[in-house]
């Protein structure tokens, strides 16, 4: 039972209006009772409100008990209603049940039955409200399941896809290398069983070696792949000087190909907590990606600068550019720019270096992102938060000012 309880009582007798609503109120609690004289006041009480039970005597003038009875059904079919009939009048008393009725009470009234009927009204009434509600947080909760279902089974196409995909590029990216390795084996065992120069032993081993390092650079890619998506990645960050680091790595990637214009401003290194290992992978993915896709001889430009509380360093290259509607999926596992053709000779990859770059990124608390037009080439635009002395006490606006600390430009 419910806190409160509401009942209507319908009856043209005002004796019984007055005695019937005092005895329901003395012997149930927390019920509140409404009355109304006729058929038709009750109707529109019963438009108003949502009664818990509903008392109405079977004989009154203009609309009976009867016909109020088959409004009910219409208006709260949930709502249990007791009709009241005259003794002896077990036609009106089973017409009444028929037609939807709870219960009925026999005149002259006992106060201990009316009681008791009401009572049983109630419980019903509240029983059935409460499997109602059942009922809706089932259908709410099978509609939850089934959308769950249907969300799991696109994740699970999407994941096969991936998979299929995976399959097809790592399959593809790997058997290159396997047979120029195989090739090379079988061209330097006939050179050696023909004692030829040296000379062209020497060049089949720099074709082994840049196999092994595209086969080793995939391996990588997808190890970090895996560690990333499984959450076991692990960054050593140490405080580090960007301007040393990007120096250090340009020089391993320009070794022999040429001078390389500088600019390094003097004053105060930028500095960030950083994995360098892993930062300088993320600055060479940039580099190659920008190699890739530049014309040969084409520059490509490094700078590095302060922007506020944040180091940003950016690579621009000249290349053929990117559409608009492509930029999106540039950081997507897998995805390489279709009709990008790639201008230095070597493989276009597997589309994960740049997904990497950006995750990588994320977890140093930075981001990553790209600006690009057709005809205009490209610039990747990494920025990281600058490190702070904790023992420095003030810091001095001026050196938060936006200026470029460095500029290296390739001619690859």
């Amino acid at each position: 039972m419910v806190d409160k309880s509401y009942i209507l009582i319908v009856d043209d007798d005002t004796a019984l209006l007055q005695a019937l609503p005092h005895t329901l109120s003395l012997r149930i609690s927390g019920v509140q009772v409404d009355t109304s004289a006729s058929a038709q006041g009750a109707l529109e009480l019963i438009q108003e409100h949502d009664y818990d039970a509903i008392v109405s005597d079977i004989k009154m003038p203009e609309m009976d008990g009867l016909a109020l009875l088959a409004q009910i059904q219409a208006l709260r079919p949930e709502t249990p209603t007791l009709l009241i009939t005259g003794h002896g009048e077990h036609q009106l008393a089973i017409q009444a049940l028929r037609g939807g009725a709870y219960d009925y009470l026999q005149k002259p009234l006992d106060r201990d039955d009316v009681v008791a009927a009401v009572q049983r009204a109630l419980q019903t009434h509240h029983l059935r409200c409460q499997v109602k509600a059942l009922l809706l947080s089932l259908e709410l909760h099978a509609l939850s399941l089934e959308r769950l279902v249907q969300q799991r089974t696109r994740e699970l196409a999407e994941a096969n896809a991936a998979k299929d995909t995976f399959l097809s590029m790592a399959s593809h990216e790997l058997e290159t290398p396997l047979s120029s390795l195989k090739s090379m084996v079988q061209l330097l065992q006939r050179q050696l069983a023909h004692h030829t120069a040296l000379e062209v032993v020497g060049i089949g081993l720099s074709d082994m070696h840049r196999s092994i390092y595209r086969m080793e650079k995939l391996v990588k890619d997808l190890l970090d792949v895996s560690l990333i998506e499984t959450n076991r990645f692990v960054l050593h960050r140490l405080r580090c000087d960007l301007v040393e680091l990007c120096r250090n790595l340009l020089a391993e990637f320009t070794a022999g190909a040429g001078p390389m214009r500088t600019f390094e401003a003097l004053g105060e290194p930028i500095e960030a907590e950083v994995d360098a290992e892993r930062m300088s992978q993320v600055i060479l993915n940039l580099l190659l990606n920008a190699r890739k896709s530049s014309p040969k001889g084409s520059p490509i430009t490094l700078t590095l600068q302060q922007v506020g509380y944040e180091a940003a360093l950016s690579v621009r290259d000249l290349g053929r550019g990117i559409p608009a509607e492509l930029l999106s999926h540039m950081f997507e596992q897998y995805y390489r720019v279709p009709g990008i053709e790639v201008q230095d000779g070597s493989s276009s990859g597997m589309g994960l270096g740049l997904s990497i770059a950006r995750k990588l990124v994320e977890r140093h608390g930075g981001h990553l992102d790209v600006q690009s037009s057709p005809g205009q080439g490209s610039v990747f635009m990494l920025a990281l938060p600058l490190y702070i002395d904790p023992a420095t006490a003030t810091l001095d606006a001026g050196k938060l000012a936006r200026h470029t600390q460095a500029v290296w430009t390739i001619a690859h």
